[in-house]
């Protein structure tokens, strides 16, 4: 477990100084993936070719030439990117055996820094969800239901009582969280990275729209969509935004990259920090210890001399019904590529062209895809196009605006909570009035992708049931270096445990329960 719960740096250099092994390595990452089976993080766990890749990286280390600082680093990718000759799935009926010929640029920048490859996570249908609860291959558990401050502080039985990862990057924050990956590429739509980011306690990063490639990345919402990042901490991923930032001649909406960003500042001077915090965001349905962690950092910045003051995003309030319009309409067209003749899931009922997509299409997508796409299609209508899309354009640029005014009156960062409360049990989610206070979550996590700015969820405390608490920061689009510097302060100073502290031997369990006062609300 110690080697496991290693950040990347420690790991990468114990690899190139030979005090572990990759091959070693990769095989404690699969012999926690069979041990942590039950999670259902991966949908595809490729063994074979992970070894192969970890025996290559240990020959490269041991002639003193690694490739980069991820050399023979073990990490999983959400399901919804392409991988050469491993099925990518987007945990849906329709591409349950798509294989892609090629890589999504962020998968090959990962690969050819040296980093091994295990698996494929986990998701919800298409990444539409909030849950991790809506794919084809079954919901995934989030593994902080199954530590010991849960099952203690609530008395459940976390088998039959298990709470969710949130979503729709799932399986890659339960990979992350449950270590059988030291980082987890996820995608952020309008908050699917750092909304279970934040449930499962990982760290989960959102950076500025175009700085890192969609190519590769099967869309939901081509002008929304950002690759996200899932570390065990804001060094990590401060790493490997590094190592995928960029221009990408396949991607016609990347930015030129950032200074390095691999070493973020130990002494970062927060005396100088304006800090915000959006009224609006204290939204109907948040609770009291979400509450409680905001007011804690909060006063946190105030004593180390940042000026933390108030400020007002009027729009955000109706951020939830315009990203509803904008993704469906996206969902409506790019989902008609599935139509079940060039590749994906094909009806047999074939006895007319009409017959054969409309039951090829029944057939692959779940539910809430089709809903989507009728919505979408209504939404362009001719008689609906102006009341509805064009409307919700309008009403982005202005949630836009907010920002712009607010990083321009010298705000430098935002503090806001990244979901309204800690993981909600799998047998409440499902309860309609549940799942759709569940989607209205994403009220603190979408406007950051309506103006298409850097974000990310730090953990920061268990809550009384023993399940992570987590906050946002906010930056103005290509700070993200600045946003993850503000982001590390925080990390050093809440000291947010790993799921290792609490998987300790009986002779530890006095540590392990210091440890989980110490973190528990």
């Amino acid at each position: 477990m110690a080697m496991l719960s290693l950040t990347i740096k420690e790991a990468s250099l114990a690899l190139r100084e030979g005090r572990i092994s990759p091959i070693e390595l990769c095989r404690k990452c699969l012999n926690r993936i069979k041990k942590t089976q039950h999670l259902n993080a991966y949908i595809t766990v490729i063994e074979e070719q992970a070894l192969a890749q970890a025996h290559e990286a240990e020959t490269r280390l041991a002639k003193g030439s690694p490739k980069g600082l991820l050399d023979g680093i073990p990490f999983a990718v959400k399901d919804n990117f392409s991988t050469q000759n491993i099925k990518t799935t987007c945990g849906s009926r329709m591409l349950k055996d798509y294989t892609p010929p090629f890589n999504a640029t962020v998968v090959q920048k990962l690969l050819d820094q040296g980093a091994v490859l295990v698996g494929k996570t986990n998701m919800d249908e298409f990444a539409m969800g909030s849950g991790s609860t809506d794919g084809a291959f079954g919901p995934v558990r989030n593994p902080w239901g199954y530590a010991a401050p849960y099952r203690e502080n609530t008395g459940l039985d976390p088998d039959s009582d298990w709470v969710v990862t949130g979503g729709s990057s799932g399986g890659s924050a339960a990979a992350v969280a449950s270590l059988t990956s030291y980082l987890a590429l996820g995608s952020d739509t309008g908050g699917s990275t750092r909304n279970p980011g934040a449930l499962c306690g990982v760290v989960a990063l959102k950076p500025t729209y175009g700085l890192v490639s969609r190519h590769g990345l099967i869309p939901l919402v081509n002008s929304l969509d950002v690759p996200g990042i899932m570390t065990r901490s804001v060094g990590d991923a401060a790493v490997v935004l590094d190592v995928l930032q960029g221009v990408d001649v396949k991607d016609s909406t990347t930015i030129q990259p950032q200074s390095s960003l691999a070493q973020l500042p130990e002494d970062f001077d927060i005396s100088t920090l304006r800090v915000g915090i959006p009224k609006e965001y204290h939204a109907p349905g948040l609770s009291e210890e979400t509450l409680e962690q905001w007011s804690r950092v909060a006063d946190m910045f105030e004593r180390a001399g940042a000026r933390v003051e108030q400020v007002s995003l009027p729009h955000t309030q109706h951020s939830i019904v315009c990203y509803y319009v904008l993704c469906c309409a996206e969902v409506a067209s790019n989902m008609a590529r599935f139509d079940g003749l060039e590749y994906g899931h094909r009806s047999a009922m074939d006895s007319s062209t009409e017959t054969m997509y409309a039951t090829s299409r029944h057939e692959g997508f779940n539910d809430v895809v089709r809903g989507r796409i009728l919505s979408g299609n209504y939404f362009l209508l001719k008689q609906s196009y102006e009341h509805y899309f064009l409307k919700a354009q309008k009403v982005r640029r202005l949630i836009t605006e907010d920002f712009r005014h607010v990083f321009n009156s010298g705000v430098d960062v935002l503090l806001t909570p990244t979901t309204l409360s800690d993981s909600a049990r799998y047998s409440d989610f499902t309860q309609e009035d549940n799942r759709t206070r569940s989607q209205q979550e994403d009220v603190f996590t979408q406007p950051a992708n309506m103006a298409g700015l850097p974000a990310v969820s730090v953990p920061t405390a268990l809550s009384r049931r023993g399940l992570p608490i987590g906050l946002q920061l906010i930056a103005p689009a290509r700070q993200d270096k600045r946003l993850l510097s503000v982001a590390q302060w925080i990390e050093q100073r809440v000291g947010f445990p790993s799921i290792s502290d609490f998987e300790t031997p009986s002779e530890d369990s006095e540590r392990c329960q210091k440890t989980k006062r110490e973190h528990t609300i």
